[in-house]
């Protein structure tokens, strides 16, 4: 699933903050990560887990402190908020021993990715939602840096 995330994550994130200077592209990437991490190791791990989401935005406002850095700290904080619309959008809050690890204990060898883990029907479904949600959000930002 590709563009169920880039495009529902594009879609929140402009429909929260409605801020044509976010770089999107790092908002996308973000919501990807967590399947390319833990994709190889057969299932839901460590990228999805709340306690990842929070780690990268700690590091990212840690490693961007100060005045001089308020630029890099805008493009850099669209990637933990890109991690935590995947846990959103993936459900991944449903399987709670992933979701909160290592706080109610080894959830980490639980079953296949949420992502693969649904009906064929519906991931076609989700697909198409999240290639809809990509144009028209794209539209929105596009017509908001125009204005």
């Amino acid at each position: 699933m590709l563009l169920w995330f880039a495009g529902m994550a594009y879609l929140i994130v402009w429909s929260v903050f409605r801020d044509p200077r976010i770089d999107y592209r790092l908002v996308m990437a973000g919501a990807l990560l967590p399947d390319v991490v833990d994709g190889p190791l057969g299932g839901p791990r460590y990228a999805h887990t709340l306690v990842v989401s929070v780690a990268a935005l700690v590091v990212v406002m840690l490693v961007t402190r100060g005045p001089s850095r308020r630029a890099l700290r805008r493009r850099a904080l669209a990637v933990p908020i890109g991690m935590f619309c995947h846990l959103v959008l993936d459900g991944i809050w449903a399987r709670t021993a992933v979701f909160w690890w290592p706080f109610l204990g080894d959830g980490l060898h639980d079953r296949g990715l949420p992502s693969f883990d649904r009906p064929v029907v519906l991931l076609v479904a989700m697909e198409l939602a999240g290639a809809a949600a990509l144009v028209w959000s794209h539209r929105q930002v596009q017509e908001a840096r125009a204005s």
